[in-house]
């Protein structure tokens, strides 16, 4: 079994724990109920689309076998016990790199509520203090406030653009990345983000 996984991290309402194939009526339900506020993000392939679009099984059990060659931590996102989106952390690398990126969605009935800037800080800090690596990096569409939003709250360094980073909605569209390194959040980053809810409740 790869490092780290599988892992069930959590903080208060909020849990990552491995996608499984038993999520899939709730995961298909959110994906169409919020079609209009997730596909202008969504990464397509420039390919032509297959005959057959693949199942809900066939892609948790890609997304498994990646996680357990150690590439790919294909989380669900849970809030107070249900599920709510997906955070995946993936192009998982080792040696003089030791870095990954991490990408993520929830529904639109839960944003707002500080549930994607924990789940991310909750994956950051598993990165680093489990798997051993070195840096992650966020990679987001100029446009996207909602998303731009959580690496603000959370003090992800603007490492800059991305021209034609990634190929969305049949085309090739800019990324801004954003990275932290372990020197960054020596305490962890969870506790940075519950340093800062605390001073913005206060």
């Amino acid at each position: 079994m790869a490092v780290g996984w599988p892992a069930v991290l959590q903080d208060g309402p909020v849990r990552l724990r491995p996608l499984r194939r038993r999520d899939q009526d709730t995961w298909m339900e959110l994906r169409s109920r919020n079609a209009g506020w997730l596909e202008p993000w969504d990464a397509t392939s420039p390919e032509p689309p297959p005959a057959v679009r693949p199942t809900f099984g066939a892609f948790v059990r890609t997304l498994s076998a990646q996680a357990r060659s150690g590439v790919t931590l294909p989380f669900a996102v849970d809030f107070e016990d249900r599920l709510v989106g997906q955070l995946t952390v993936a192009s998982i690398a080792y040696g003089s790199l030791r870095s990954a990126s991490i990408g993520y969605w929830v529904s639109e009935h839960v944003a707002g509520r500080g549930i994607t800037p924990t789940a991310v800080a909750l994956a950051t800090d598993h990165c680093f203090g489990v798997l051993g690596l070195h840096r992650v990096e966020i990679n987001i569409r100029p446009e996207n406030r909602p998303s731009l939003r959580v690496v603000e709250k959370l003090g992800f360094r603007d490492e800059g653009l991305r021209e034609r980073y990634l190929h969305i909605q049949g085309r090739w569209c800019d990324h801004r990345t954003f990275a932290l390194t372990t020197e960054e959040v020596p305490e962890g980053l969870l506790a940075r983000w519950r340093a800062i809810r605390g001073a913005s409740a206060g």
